[in-house]
């Protein structure tokens, strides 16, 4: 791949290939594990993989630094390591201590993972290659979840504790393939010497100053709410709210995986011959917005064919959003952090990802409650409000940057 060093040019698609199959895999089949192999109910597997999750929150700007003292490329491999160790401990669960145990140091592991990892690619490619590097990362997390997805479909379909243990296993040395993979073949970037380290000793504060990397951070939130909306409003709107077949859930969150696994980095391509990253993170959420009054739109339908095949359509527009978004969003926060700090920034800026995670789910519950309808107004508005902003956001990011030396072509 160009403008990508030689062994990052398979091994890092490699591992992300690995990571996201062994992500996939475990996430469908998580509870039906703890549920099979210790006597706690559901709702307490559930308040302990919460407080695990919630004790790693404070971690990205923690490990921000350390990749800006010693580089991304370790701390990827340790990331990868410590969620091993965490999968290995889950074939010991036997009760709360122990699940929250493994559970805190997988969750520590993954929250590392996905604080260094955009460090490591943005460190691999050149700057005219990020916005590639980004999209083809998403395609591949894509389709590896996806694929995990399907095996842990079989698994389930067995029903048996011991595949639940295989598949577990099958985590754990997946995440061990995977970081000797980059320990092996991905080269780590020579490290200026004298200056980072006391750049990297003030970067929190300089980026608690630096207001528009802040409202970035901020506007992407609402963009990624649009993201995290599919896999949680549409289950329940499809069959509660439209009483659609149960099997059709399942068929539009295929189709949206198959599409943005394919099509990514051709997107990507060409609108980035069209508009800048900026322009184009607008462009998703005007898609965004389109999706939500669509899906608005099909409580006028009746439950059947003409419904299904609306539906389908719609799903593509929630595909091209995320298309155009993704790579953009994540090659703009790249080429916006400054150099010696870069690897505080970029955790800082996964912040966009966990909030979102953690609003959306309450979000539209409490929208869903009042009418079926509501939270796909709320979400349009969201996203028409990011698509507005990031554009004169974007420019702000520039004058910053180009009065520091690190802003590339956007």
């Amino acid at each position: 791949m160009s403008g990508v060093r030689d062994g990052a040019a398979w091994a890092l698609p490699a591992a992300l290939a690995i990571d996201a199959i062994g992500t996939g895999l475990y996430l469908p089949l998580s509870m039906v594990y703890f549920l099979a192999v210790t006597d706690l109910s559901e709702a307490d597997v559930g308040l302990l993989l919460t407080a695990a999750t919630a004790c790693s929150l404070l971690l990205p700007l923690l490990v921000g630094r350390i990749v800006d003292r010693i580089g991304p490329r370790p701390v990827v491999i340790g990331g990868q390591l410590l969620q091993a160790a965490g999968f290995f401990l889950y074939l010991g669960v036997a009760g709360p201590q122990s699940l929250f145990l493994a559970a805190l140091v997988e969750a520590v592991g993954l929250r590392v993972y996905w604080s260094s990892i955009f460090a490591l690619i943005s460190e691999q490619a050149d700057g005219e290659a990020r916005d590639q590097w980004f999209a083809r990362a998403g395609m591949i997390r894509a389709a590896g979840t996806g694929a995990g997805t399907v095996l842990a479909g079989g698994l389930l379909a067995l029903g048996s504790q011991h595949a639940y243990r295989g598949m577990v296993l099958a985590d754990a040395v997946s995440f061990v393939i995977a970081a000797v993979t980059v320990a092996l073949f991905v080269r780590g970037a020579q490290r200026p010497t004298g200056g980072p380290d006391r750049e990297s000793s003030d970067a929190i504060r300089k980026l608690l100053r630096n207001r528009p990397y802040l409202a970035l951070i901020g506007v992407n939130t609402l963009f990624n709410i649009c993201t995290v909306f599919l896999a949680v409003a549409i289950p329940v709107y499809v069959i509660r709210g439209l009483h659609a077949p149960g099997w059709t859930v399942g068929a539009f969150l295929t189709i949206t995986t198959a599409v943005v696994a394919t099509c990514t980095a051709e997107v990507t391509r060409r609108s980035r011959r069209r508009t800048s990253r900026g322009g184009a993170m607008a462009w998703g959420g005007r898609l965004w917005a389109a999706w939500s009054v669509a899906a608005a739109v099909a409580v006028l339908l009746p439950p059947g064919p003409l419904l299904v095949g609306y539906l389908t359509l719609v799903m593509l527009l929630w595909a091209a959003a995320e298309m155009l978004h993704g790579p953009a969003s994540n090659a703009l926060s790249a080429e916006a952090a400054p150099e010696g700090m870069r690897g505080t920034y970029l955790a800082a800026f996964q912040y966009s990802f966990a909030t979102a995670d953690m609003v959306t789910p309450g979000l539209f519950g409490v929208l869903y409650g009042v009418n079926r309808v509501l939270p796909w107004v709320v979400v349009a508005c969201l996203a028409l409000t990011a698509s507005v902003a990031i554009r004169p956001l974007e420019r702000r990011l520039a004058n910053v940057s180009h009065t520091h030396g690190v802003f590339g072509p956007s």
